[in-house]
């Protein structure tokens, strides 16, 4: 996932590919990157989106670099359906 702090809206942004052939989740939060406030809003939004608790997501990797990698605790199938649909650009 890729974060863009101080982003016009809290908003997923699709999917964007690599350098190194992969793809990854954009996703821009109003937030700062201070204090760990842009990371805050980004579980927020995801919550939100994927119909989650917040403490069903954890910031594994990446909490002062843009790139980060998040587990979200439930059922994988509709995990996954979640982020096919949120993953479309708006």
């Amino acid at each position: 996932m890729r974060l863009t702090p101080k982003a016009a809206a809290d908003r997923i942004l699709g999917i964007a590919p690599t350098a190194e052939g992969g793809a990854v989740l954009k996703i821009g939060v109003t937030a700062a990157p201070e204090d760990g406030k842009a990371n805050a809003r980004l579980v927020a939004l995801l919550a939100k989106q994927f119909r989650v608790a917040k403490s069903d997501i954890a910031l594994i990797q990446g909490q002062t670099q843009r790139n980060k990698i998040l587990f979200l605790k439930g059922e994988p199938g509709d995990l996954r359906r979640r982020l096919d649909t949120l993953a479309r650009p708006t």
